[in-house]
């Protein structure tokens, strides 16, 4: 996911507004752990990433990532977050997110690349965490809405101790 460097990145295709809405009810499924609903917004050859925080420019496929699921691994986290056997979210956290900073352009691949600035507040019995990351999305247009094709969180933090040493929720 190449993001252009331009200042004058948009769409042709489609409105700011259109994406928000897809944005807004992601982060809306993630907050109420509708996980499998979740799962549903992505294409069947869908990734999501979340590189290791001393190299979070790196090459995807080449460097080591904290999170790289395509849809069988999406799968499967669904199945063990759901499950009693994720002991570090049973109870599950509390999570609210706010989402800003959105940028829409025409990928070259021919689906919507999208980049924003993602905060998850993560509540449990402790205290509240939060994390900050850079997204980037590129999204398949599909009757009147989108799928993710893909999802890249880039995390803001330098190290996850910052966070308590972990990453158990989805960004």
């Amino acid at each position: 996911m190449n993001y252009p460097e331009n200042a004058q990145v948009s769409s042709k295709r489609f409105e700011r507004a259109q994406v928000e809405d897809f944005l807004y009810y992601e982060a809306q499924l993630l907050d109420a752990w509708q996980l499998e609903e979740w799962r549903d917004l992505f294409t069947a050859d869908g990734r999501y990433v979340v590189p290791a925080t001393d190299n979070p420019v790196g090459d995807v496929d080449m460097d080591l990532n904290l999170i790289d699921d395509d849809i069988v691994g999406i799968r499967g986290r669904i199945q063990r977050l759901m499950s009693t056997y994720a002991h570090i979210e049973n109870p599950r956290s509390t999570t609210s997110r706010v989402v800003s900073n959105v940028r829409l352009w025409d990928d070259e691949s021919g689906d919507l690349g999208v980049r924003c600035t993602v905060v998850v507040y993560r509540s449990r019995v402790p205290g509240t965490t939060s994390y900050v990351a850079d997204v980037r999305y590129l999204l398949r247009p599909e009757g009147g809405s989108f799928r993710i094709a893909a999802k890249q969180a880039v995390l803001g933090h330098h190290t996850l101790r910052d966070v308590g040493g972990v990453l158990s929720i989805i960004l």
